[in-house]
């Protein structure tokens, strides 16, 4: 069986101000007497964001709407819904940082397979190889996209790479179509093979079996049901799913991907020499980015997901709480010399993103 080779990281580069960062952020909920875990103003978003979804789902099951146009807009909402609870919901919980409840997490994490995800397989790309690996060539799959695309030096460059600064915007908006097709049953079976279906507790045959069943529950909410219940042009339903799934994945990209796919962060080939050089706080440090840290809107909306890299650094804690822990990470950073990325605003962000993917495509 195939298996990825295992990494190790420095054991002495930066453990000192790996001590010291997490004897400040432990020492901050201490003296301020506050959880971990969500608060008030996370379990108001978590309504908010999951009745984004299902109210209008509601609507279009319930005989109420004939219309068009109200079914397009019903649509529309649930595609930004999908990505609240993506951003905001499912993300923290899968973490195991919404609460110190197992199966609160578990129940909230799982909201994403009646989305159009499946929490397993995300879970074990997300937390398993992107957090494991940042920026890791051959290891973190968030950086190996389609072939049309580059985000790393170290995959090889195409003729067609020329234009992905222009095209890329397309194939983002189309990222949560692989969730309704064929992505994550590619990479269950993946996954297997690597070794990597021990972090769940179920094997691959039960896995297999809830992810089927979870499509098929999908497609009868989203699609089956209401293209019988509602009385309008049967083209329509494709015409609303891929508007509605085009926001959303389109979202989703426009928050991941300015925040390790940049020039100012670090991408590495370590699959050779078998270890990392820096210790895994540090790499985290410089594989990736902040951005529009002033922002109280937007980050609301995407989940503190603005603040990456305290999201890296502290994946189980909640994101309510990143934007006073940024503080103790920025000052221990500057005192340590470590860098501390971040761009003053979103589109900064973006652009910064559009120029590496340019630079990528020619060089």
């Amino acid at each position: 069986m195939q298996t990825l080779p295992p990494l190790k990281y420095s054991q002495k580069i930066g453990r000192e101000f790996t001590a010291t960062l997490n004897k400040r952020v432990r020492a901050y909920f201490k003296e301020n007497s506050i959880s971990r875990h969500a608060n008030l103003n996370m379990k108001i978003k978590t309504a908010f964001m999951i009745s984004l979804f299902f109210i209008p789902l509601g609507f279009l099951l319930s005989t109420l709407v004939q219309s068009v146009w109200l079914t397009g807009l019903l649509y529309l909402l649930m595609g930004l819904g999908t990505a609240g609870i993506g951003l905001s919901i499912m993300h923290d919980a899968n973490h195991g940082a919404y609460s110190k409840k197992d199966r609160v997490n578990k129940f909230l994490g799982g909201i994403l397979n009646l989305i159009g995800g499946y929490a397993p397989t995300w879970r074990m790309q997300h937390n398993v190889l992107h957090h494991t690996y940042t920026n890791v060539h051959g290891y973190d799959e968030d950086i190996k996209p389609p072939k049309v695309l580059r985000f790393s030096p170290n995959e090889d460059r195409k003729k067609i790479h020329r234009f992905q600064h222009w095209y890329a915007w397309i194939f983002y908006g189309l990222m949560t179509f692989s969730w309704i097709t064929a992505k994550d049953f590619r990479q269950l079976h993946r996954y297997k093979k690597l070794g990597i279906l021990k972090t769940e507790k179920d094997s691959y045959g039960t896995l297999l079996a809830r992810l089927i069943m979870f499509k098929i529950l999908y497609y009868i909410l989203v699609l089956v049901l209401p293209l019988l219940i509602i009385d309008i042009a049967w083209y329509w339903f494709p015409i609303f799913i891929f508007m509605y799934h085009f926001v959303a994945g389109l979202i989703l990209a426009l928050v991941f991907q300015p925040a390790h796919v940049i020039p100012e962060t670090e991408f590495v080939d370590a699959k050779n020499e078998g270890y990392i050089e820096d210790a895994f706080a540090i790499h985290q440090m410089k594989t990736t980015a902040n951005f529009a840290p002033k922002s109280r809107v937007l980050y609301w909306l995407i989940g503190g997901l603005n603040y990456q890299v305290e999201h890296h650094l502290f994946p189980n804690i909640c994101h309510v709480h990143y934007k006073k822990l940024s503080k103790i990470v920025r000052e221990t950073a500057e005192e340590y010399g470590v860098p501390y990325n971040s761009h003053t605003t979103f589109f900064r962000a973006i652009a910064y993103h559009t120029r590496l993917l340019k630079t990528l495509g020619k060089a």
